[in-house]
């Protein structure tokens, strides 16, 4: 039998039970249960490690010295009634072997595979049975037996009343046995250790040397102490700290724990200065001056003891004289506390040293002095506070905890002390159990002594051989105060030069602050009125406020501001000896390419177009208008920056995997690359996602399973890396920049290969040598292959482990590539399963197919080498993707591929300037689809249509409407800035006397021209023209549309030369 329960120690414990609940109407810490026919007490599933130990748990570990998960007890007058599992009834059954002061009866649930036992039916019955049960209602219990107790409690036809039995509880484990205190005196001598010889010389090192780190990270070295990691990587405890405890060597390290993660704070603490138990130790860097504060709590066997302490760095007077109220407080306050006092009158009693010597810190005084300890880390029931009457008795251990918080120092700032200590309560006085770095001492450090450099002036040649670590006689080396104190080794061994330096600059700073306080009044006075208004405003001069963004300008004798994005441009002219300011503002109906979308609230309202002013001082003007682009620069490119963030994404925390060591990928890169010297890393799979770690841990990059939308494996096969491509659902950051695809990859070639082979040809003359470095090559590559493949299907079965859904991996096809420029380069286009790609070099290309609506073949003619492919997506407001110049000769290839994943596509000789028909289709989609949608528009899946039409327009009416290839490039890169305007499309198309060779003479090229620059772009297809006309001409393009049939409409219309037709003017002149 592994487990041996202490028998006749559970029975006497058992007995205290019972003779306090008989005794409970007589007793007034047990009249709680007075009243209760049974005591119930309940245990689930055990706590999470985070979570604070239950007081039912450590009643239970108090009464039987293990803790029992998912056990029922209930304590009957007459008997005491188990309910548990099979396995726990093995070890339970000793406590009937113990003599127990009531009969013990164990009823055992049957397991998961056999038949139900009436245990848990007779276990509800016992306890219906009673009409008031005392127990613990302020807890919740979860677990499988919790939940069938529930359900059998719910069936039952009488409930009995529950009472709160935690105070007495609290009563029954309060007093400690002498087993008990051996625990207790255990976990104090553990952490009085830890304290001394590590957590104070360590601090005192980081000060010495002024070493950067984190209060987190000297928490987490403070728990290594215990030692760290699992399996065979596992440390044990560091006996280079405890041996030098006192009564541990025979302690069982595997009882021993930590309370609480040790809780370090400074004054670079961003939270602050907390005093309370639950606080935590920040990732902020900790600060080499000021005060310091340390909790730290060890548990042994389930009992716990704990100390807190404060260090002082350069203190000052005030600071020196509330530590030492602090001593000499608790001090006063052991001899208080005995058998029989009461938790209120002990606060009193501190509470009036605090009004006896300093007054003033009443109201920075802790709001209780402490609260009682053992099992339970912090038993609220004797909370050592104004409001609790409960009396202490002998034997009990308390957690005396003095301070004071919110305490402001010379600068202003706010800093706290306290003094914590685990005591036992005496019959005349209590007696600490922790102790060590208290004292003045121990506590104070301090900076750059006097008589040292004192010393060091009177004899430069014969300097200090020992920095003196104790200070002078009735006083400390600056504040010649304190009794004792630390000087830091670095601030006192310095050279004379070095000391003299210092002195100056301690001079130099105290200057620098008067002046700082000079200047912090002069400008309170001089901004206190008109702090928003620049001092220009006040001579009604123009003046740009950057900060504001706002350009206040002169009108009437009043200065009125105009924020930046109410001004379109600014203009500035010379005309004799003055120079004219012009500034134009936004205003509707104004034909201004992209601000042409500008939300007016009342566009029918009266504004102002222009400001203009007159002055003969060029400069300033010069001053102004380039302060105003500048300004409007800025803002313009600040906008488009929060435009492009705005789709970033903050991805939740990352569960890093538990249990086992995680999936790894190692040496392997990253794009985009992180900050630094390029290193490879290694990748992790954790619960929810990846982790990319650098290789010297600085810098990580998580990527949640839930925004992986493709994942992606290239094999290294005719390439120069293998790769496991990630593509996002929503960008991320990444140091500075937006990231939609992460990729980890590595170099399939061998580096140090010698192509010459001149090392091994020495004595060798054939080509072996080459056949096995090929041989080496491929196998090299079939390994990453096989390495980067395995690690990508472990990535998708967690990720679809993680969310339910599916994740599979796609892996290019490349045999059906093909080369195309989809943005500035030539690159090879691999199409996957349900992407089109381009994965080798940035920026990566990730084209998901079933986001297609339709596909655009454009520039397919014979005499053309190449061709373009322009993707539009199924979201309209998405820009259509283009890919140029691929080689003619995969037309065929491209089309397959396009029909094989069900992609609709259109054929046509031109291009066309998508962004106008976009934004047209955008505005009534349905009254495009109305008309016939892509099919009459491209003419794809309809070639008896297309043909039909072609032939009805003739051959001439291709070469009207096709555009020239420099032109549409041009017209391409300023699609943005058109204006779109349809009307004038059905009027041309209305009108059939165009297509007529005898109606009329062609225009002369000079004609041609002019017409050619009113329009930015025309094209013509079956049933759809789109004709856009420059803003100038929009009044001309309104009167022709009601003249639809003219020969005017005709005119505007090139056409190939007849000589012997004359042209129809319809009484108008050509020549303009």
């Amino acid at each position: 039998m592994q487990v041996q329960l202490n028998k006749q120690l559970i029975s006497s414990r058992l007995k205290n039970v019972y003779d306090g609940w008989r005794n409970a109407s007589q007793n007034d810490e047990y009249g709680s249960i007075a009243d209760a026919e049974a005591l119930l007490l309940l245990s689930g599933d055990p706590a999470g490690e985070d979570e604070p130990v239950r007081k039912g748990t450590a009643f239970q570990t108090w009464l039987l010295g293990y803790e029992f998960p998912s056990t029922l007890l209930l304590f009957q007058k007459d008997k005491l009634l188990i309910l548990c599992s099979a396995s726990k009834a093995k070890f339970l059954h000793q406590i009937k072997e113990g003599n127990p002061p009531v009969p013990v009866e164990i009823l055992v649930q049957a397991k998961a595979k056999e038949p139900p036992s009436g245990a848990l039916p007779k276990f509800v019955e016992a306890f219906t049975s009673f009409k008031r049960v005392g127990s613990l209602v302020k807890e919740v219990c979860t677990g499988k037996l919790m939940t069938e107790w529930e359900q059998g409690v719910s069936k039952a036809d009488n409930k009995p009343e529950l009472v709160d039995m935690a105070p007495a509880l609290s009563a029954f484990m309060a007093v400690k046995d002498e087993e008990e205190m051996k625990c207790i005196r255990t976990a104090a001598n553990l952490t009085s250790t830890l304290l001394v010889h590590h957590i104070v010389l360590k601090l005192e090192m980081i000060l010495d040397k002024e070493a950067k780190i984190t209060h987190e990270q000297f928490a987490t070295q403070i728990e290594a102490r215990l030692g760290s990691g699992e399996g065979e990587v596992a440390k044990g405890p560091d006996m280079k700290v405890w041996s030098k405890g006192r009564g541990l060597n025979d302690v069982d390290w595997a009882s021993t724990e930590f309370c609480y993660s040790p809780i370090i704070q400074s004054r670079s603490t961003t939270t602050g200065y907390d005093l309370r138990s639950t606080a935590e130790s920040s990732s902020d860097t900790i600060a080499h001056k000021g005060v310091f504060l340390i909790a730290v709590g060890m548990r042994y066997k389930g009992y716990c003891a704990n100390l807190g302490r404060s260090i002082i760095v350069d203190p000052s007077k005030e600071q020196e004289a509330i530590y030492n109220l602090l001593l000499s407080m608790q001090s006063e306050m052991l001899k208080e506390i005995k058998d029989g006092v009461s938790a209120r009158e002990v606060y009193q009693r501190a509470l009036d040293i605090v009004k006896k010597e300093k007054p003033e810190l009443e109201k920075n005084f802790v709001k209780n002095a402490g609260f009682g300890t053992g099992v339970e880390f912090r038993d609220s029931a004797y909370l050592l506070s104004s409001k609790n009457s409960k009396r202490l008795k002998t034997d009990m251990v308390l957690n005396l905890s003095l301070g004071f918080s919110d305490l402001l120092d010379d600068n202003g700032k706010k800093y706290a002390l306290h003094i914590v200590d685990t005591i036992r309560v005496g019959a005349d006085r209590s007696t600490l159990l922790t102790e060590g770095a208290k004292s003045t001492k121990d506590t104070l450090f301090f900076l750059n002594p006097e008589n040292e450099i004192e010393v060091e002036e009177d004899k430069p040649s014969k300097p200090s051989k020992k920095a003196p670590v104790k200070p002078l006689v009735n006083g400390s080396p600056i504040k010649n105060k304190t009794v004792g104190g630390k000087v830091l080794r670095n601030k006192t061994r310095s050279a004379a030069q070095e000391e003299v330096l210092m002195t100056a600059a301690a001079k130099i700073k105290e200057h620098q602050q008067q002046l700082h306080e000079g200047l912090q009044s002069a400008g309170l006075a001089k901004y206190s009125r008109r702090c928003a208004l620049l001092r220009e405003v006040e001579s009604l001069r123009i003046c740009v406020d950057r900060k504001a963004q706002t350009i206040v300008l002169p009108v009437h004798g009043f200065a009125v501001p105009f924020h930046i994005n109410t001004i379109k441009n600014v203009s500035k002219n010379d005309e004799g000896d003055y120079t004219y300011l012009r500034i134009n503002f936004q205003t509707p109906g104004q034909l201004a390419g992209k601000k042409d979308d500008t939300p007016f609230e009342d566009p029918d309202s009266t504004f102002i177009r222009s400001v203009t002013y007159r002055s003969s001082d060029g400069h300033r003007f010069d001053t102004i208008s380039k302060q105003i682009t500048d300004l409007k620069k800025e803002v313009n490119k600040r906008e488009q920056q929060k435009k492009e963030m705005a789709d970033v994404i903050e991805q939740d925390v990352l569960l890093e995997i538990k249990g086992r060591r995680a999936h790894k990928l190692p040496e392997v890169f990253v794009r985009p690359a992180l900050d630094g010297k390029r290193l490879p890393g290694e990748v992790e799979i954790h619960q929810n996602g990846l982790r990319y770690q650098s290789p010297m841990g600085s810098q990580k990059i998580d990527v949640l399973f839930t925004n992986i939308k493709h994942l992606f494996f290239q094999p290294c096969d005719k390439e120069l890396m293998v790769i496991v491509h990630i593509h996002l659902r929503a960008p991320i950051m990444i140091g500075k920049k937006k990231a939609h695809d992460i990729q980890f990859f590595r170099e399939a070639s061998d580096v140090q290969f010698d192509e010459t082979g001149n090392r091994k040809r020495k004595h060798r003359y054939g080509d072996e040598d080459e056949i096995e470095m090929e041989q080496q090559e491929r196998k090299r590559r079939q390994m990453l292959n096989k390495e980067f493949k395995l690690f990508a299907e472990r990535v998708a079965e967690a990720a679809s482990t993680s969310m339910g859904e599916t994740l599979e991996v796609d892996i290019p096809f490349r045999e059906l590539s093909f080369e195309g420029v989809p943005f500035r380069t030539n690159v090879r286009l691999q199409p996957t399963t349900e992407c089109l790609v381009h994965l080798i070099d940035p920026p990566f290309l990730v084209v998901t197919l079933n986001e297609i609506e339709i596909a655009s073949l454009e520039r397919v003619q014979f005499s053309l080498k190449q061709f373009d492919l322009v993707l539009i997506f199924k979201d309209f407001t998405k820009a259509p993707l283009h890919i140029n110049s691929i080689p003619s000769g995969q037309l065929d290839d491209v089309k397959n591929w396009l029909d094989s994943v069900d992609i609709p596509l259109g054929e046509g000789p031109v291009n066309l300037n998508w962004g106008p028909i976009m934004k047209t289709i955008n505005e009534s989609p349905y009254d495009f689809f109305q008309q016939g949608g892509w099919r009459s528009f491209l003419g794809g899946g309809d070639a008896d249509h297309c043909s039909q039409s072609d032939a009805d327009v003739g051959s001439d009416s291709e070469s009207e409407f096709e555009a020239d290839p420099e032109e549409l490039q041009s017209e391409e890169s300023s699609a943005d800035a058109s204006e779109y305007d349809g009307s004038d499309a059905s009027d041309d198309s209305g009108s059939g006397s165009g297509y007529d060779d005898d109606s009329d003479d062609g225009d002369d090229w000079e004609e041609l021209e002019r017409k050619a620059a009113k329009c930015t772009y025309i094209d013509h297809r079956p049933s759809f023209l789109i004709l856009i006309c420059k803003p100038a001409d929009s009044k001309r393009a309104a009167e022709a549309k009601g003249t639809r049939g003219d020969s005017e409409s005709d005119d505007d219309r090139p056409k190939k030369k007849k000589v012997a037709a004359k042209p129809k003017t319809n009484g108008k002149s050509k020549k303009r």
